[in-house]
């Protein structure tokens, strides 16, 4: 007799119905007592709601050719799953209902021991804790459930959200629950969505460069602005939690792609001013006057060929949060860009 799995998908994990592998377990408590609950996410990304609403400024940084920031801290990022209101009670009852178990009336033949955990889940949400699916509070609550983060490429982090749904009252956050949405978790959520604008510099020379001659850099200030997102979760009963994540230019990192070159300041870091510009286009009369941002070049380029000047925007990011929380403990992110220049020198006659 050929053996069928079937689950029934909760968020980022799925409650095994009949006979599978379980992949992770997670505590459950029936009121009987604490009984394991048995898991398969591989589909949570497909069937997870979108609990997180996006909003502000922050995304359409990504046109001509800008993205998401890159953060040098390698032990930081969004988490991967976090807890949310998801499922009404009418929501979670049809959910559990769909799956063949409770339509046959039968309990799957998959084991003993199965058999009991299963029976257990569907005890603690019909008979045992929640009654009926809490059936008659509905509009007066949500249950919460695990939504993987679906840009979490690991998918064992991805599911590690293993708690069945639980019961929270409307207007209501469960503070003892680790991973339950937050502004903190909000404002990590909101810096993963910002897209920035291609860091690309302006030039005088503008075309060729010349041998010795200071090449003046600068950003365009206008195109380079702080950015915001708010991520925001609706609670119910007319209440959200909130955080909004604002990253701002700080300052400007270049590489002239040669050895044979000096830039200006000697450090390669151009910060930014107190207008919020970087750098300073060319002023008539500079002459050879070293540039507050830019680079010399030394040799020429040959045989038709370039350099690759390559420059790195810092943003620096910081968050307010809907609880009065919101610090500047979030990681500077940088986006750069690179420009083919080429260098002539110029032929003089004696």
């Amino acid at each position: 007799m050929r053996r069928i799995t079937v689950v029934v998908v909760f968020g980022a994990c799925a409650v095994a119905l009949s006979v599978g592998t379980p992949v992770a377990h997670a505590e459950i408590d029936n009121g009987r007592g604490s009984k394991k609950g048995t898991f398969k996410g591989d589909r949570a990304a497909a069937v997870a709601k979108g609990t997180v609403h996006y909003s502000g400024n922050g995304s359409g940084g990504n046109k001509g050719g800008g993205g998401n920031l890159s953060v040098p801290v390698g032990d930081w990022s969004p988490p991967p799953c976090w807890y949310a209101p998801t499922y009404t009670p009418k929501e979670l009852k049809e959910k559990v209902d769909a799956s063949p178990y409770s339509l046959t009336g039968r309990a799957p033949n998959n084991g003993r021991l199965k058999q009991e955990t299963d029976q257990d889940i569907r005890h603690m949400y019909s008979e045992g804790e929640y009654k009926d699916f809490n059936l008659k509070k509905q509009g007066e609550g949500k249950f919460w459930a695990a939504v993987p983060n679906p840009n979490e490429k690991d998918a064992a982090k991805r599911e590690s959200c293993t708690r069945l749904p639980f019961w929270v009252k409307n207007g209501e956050r469960p503070d003892d629950v680790e991973n339950a949405i937050s502004p903190e978790i909000l404002s990590k959520l909101a810096y993963a969505q910002i897209t920035v604008p291609e860091t690309r510099v302006e030039l005088n020379p503008k075309d060729k460069q010349t041998v010795n001659l200071p090449t003046w850099v600068w950003l365009d200030k206008g195109r380079y602005r702080p950015l915001s997102v708010k991520a925001s979760v609706d609670l119910g009963g007319g209440e959200e939690i909130w955080a909004r994540t604002t990253v701002t230019p700080d300052s400007l990192k270049l590489d002239p792609g040669t050895e044979n070159a000096t830039v200006h300041p000697e450090s390669g870091e151009c910060a930014i001013k107190g207008d919020g510009s970087i750098g300073s286009p060319y002023k008539k009369g500079s002459g050879k006057k070293a540039p507050p941002c830019g680079v010399t070049y030394l040799r020429a380029t040959q045989g038709g060929g370039t350099y690759t000047l390559s420059s790195t925007l810092r943003w620096k990011a910081s968050w307010e949060g809907s609880d009065g929380a919101g610090e500047n403990d979030l990681p500077t992110g940088e986006f750069g860009g690179q420009q083919d220049v080429t260098v002539q020198e110029i032929q003089s006659i004696n």
